[in-house]
């Protein structure tokens, strides 16, 4: 006789909800494509900037990354990610991760994924890993397109560094590339915001939107002074340590001491998530 804990033949809840399904679906919603289309004409509004106002020099005698942007492609890429890493970048991981688990629950389709029956902790793992992969992709998309632009605007060269020499064009592509890597393990923590008030809300915009505000009220607490060896544990102190990486001689220490309070406040908030949703009585 059979009994309520038998479970049907074939069924396996590691298979439920495959990651190639779940990306298909996210890569196919129309903010996954305008998200894309924002970040690669990025690279083109500010190539049309400097040439309408001019190559960029420095003030004061003093010589910033931007005023090396039309130096070579590399520079080029370098300024695109030092414009967008403070903002810009938030958005699609606090779009991706926020809007995942919610969206579901505003088209009242959550349940029925539950009652596939998907476990709740094989899909928010699913959801989770998509939102974290595209997040990833647009990382890369910008300055993949800046090195792209710039190079066939002002020529494939090396990395003119600020304060002097120059990075040949495989070490500064090698940079870049840690400079990417972590820009990305920096917005952990948004990522892990948006995820957990995706799983709090049936409302997408309110985790979108409450993930980047938190950030935002973040850099502006990094701002204020007064607060000292404080902000040393605000995640936005250590935004732009990725600029250590492309020096003569990296410097390790702020990005290992960023990535690290990052990881630490993202896998707290992952872990609620995941506690909270497995508590969660889910109605839509």
């Amino acid at each position: 006789m059979s009994t309520l804990t038998e479970v049907a033949s074939g069924y396996r809840a590691g298979r439920t909800l495959p990651l190639r399904v779940e990306l298909v679906r996210q890569f196919k919603r129309r903010r996954t494509l305008v998200m894309g289309v924002v970040l690669a004409l990025l690279p083109f509004v500010l190539l049309i900037a400097f040439a309408v106002g001019g190559e960029p020099g420095g003030r004061n005698n003093q010589v910033t990354l931007m005023d090396t942007a039309t130096a070579s492609g590399a520079n080029f890429a370098a300024v695109n990610l030092f414009v967008s890493a403070g903002f810009l970048l938030v958005i699609p991981v606090a779009l991706f991760c926020g809007d995942t688990v919610a969206s579901e629950a505003s088209w009242s389709s959550l349940r029925y994924l539950l009652a596939a029956p998907v476990p709740r902790a094989r899909l928010l793992w699913s959801k989770l890993v998509v939102a974290l992969g595209l997040s990833l992709a647009a990382m890369v998309l910008l300055p993949v397109v800046a090195l792209a632009v710039g190079t066939a605007a002002y020529g494939w060269g090396p990395l003119e560094i600020p304060t002097g020499g120059a990075l040949d064009t495989g070490t500064a592509a090698q940079r870049l590339l840690v400079a990417v890597a972590y820009i990305f393990v920096s917005q952990l923590v948004t990522a892990g915001l948006a995820f957990w008030l995706s799983t709090k809300t049936d409302a997408p915009l309110g985790a979108v939107g409450g993930a980047v505000g938190l950030t935002i009220v973040g850099n502006v607490l990094d701002a204020v002074t007064a607060l000292g060896h404080w902000r040393d544990f605000l995640p936005a102190h250590w935004q732009f340590a990725w600029a250590d990486a492309v020096q003569p001689r990296p410097e390790w220490s702020g990005m290992t001491q960023g990535a690290a309070i990052s990881v630490s406040y993202a896998l707290v908030l992952f872990a609620l998530s995941f506690r909270g949703f497995a508590r969660k009585d889910v109605v839509s």
